[in-house]
């Protein structure tokens, strides 16, 4: 091993993150590359933008999800896009909760709501599924609703016997494009007021 592999050695070690994991932040959505950029897979794009600003990379294969660890407002934080695809999400982020032992209030999860229009967010600190069937195995399998979530608009059906499914799977439209960066931008900083305990702070600054 050459003097260079040791002190990139040294390097990656002193930048991994230290002590017990405080925070879950979990973005909702379905693995494989034909779900890419669609609207389910809003948490996911979120999650990405966030580890993009955070300088790390959900690669990691642990809890049924692709994870990585990163400091968010002097805090550990576990990161995760679960591989459960959306109706069982709560498998992946049950399991995290009880092998760090994180409360639902100090589980964050981004998700995509057909409530809102594309480039709005809505911050809650609790809730009912609504009818989101990921949010739906997370409240079913922790037993609590009591987890702080964001909501990203992915605008509503075109009429209403449109198929949700076929929506949802569908990709956004391209004149979405620079809304949905800007909400996401917003979400990741919404994320990192949460874990400080600004939540009350992240909603007024960024609900719309």
């Amino acid at each position: 091993m050459s003097i260079f592999d040791i002190f990139k050695q040294l390097e990656s070690k002193q930048t991994e993150p230290a002590g017990a994991v405080e925070f879950i932040i979990c973005g909702l959505g379905n693995p494989g590359r034909e779900y890419d950029s669609t609207r389910h897979n809003i948490g996911f794009m979120t999650v990405d933008t966030l580890c993009e600003k955070l300088g790390v990379s959900c690669k990691k294969l642990k809890f049924k999800s692709l994870t990585c660890d990163a400091v968010i407002s002097g805090k550990r934080c576990l990161i995760m896009k679960p591989s459960t695809y959306m109706n069982n999400s709560g498998e992946a982020v049950v399991e995290a909760m009880n092998f760090y032992k994180i409360p639902p209030e100090r589980t964050i999860i981004i998700f995509d709501d057909i409530s809102l229009e594309p480039g709005s967010l809505r911050i809650r600190r609790k809730g009912s599924d609504g009818g989101h069937n990921g949010i739906k195995s997370i409240i079913y399998l922790s037993g609590s609703d009591m987890f702080p979530r964001i909501k990203m608009g992915v605008g509503a059906k075109p009429h209403k016997d449109y198929p949700l499914a076929e929506w949802v799977l569908g990709h956004f439209k391209k004149e979405d494009g620079e809304k949905l960066t800007a909400c996401m931008e917003n979400a990741a900083a919404a994320v990192e007021l949460i874990v400080s305990g600004k939540i009350d702070m992240a909603m007024n600054k960024y609900n719309s």
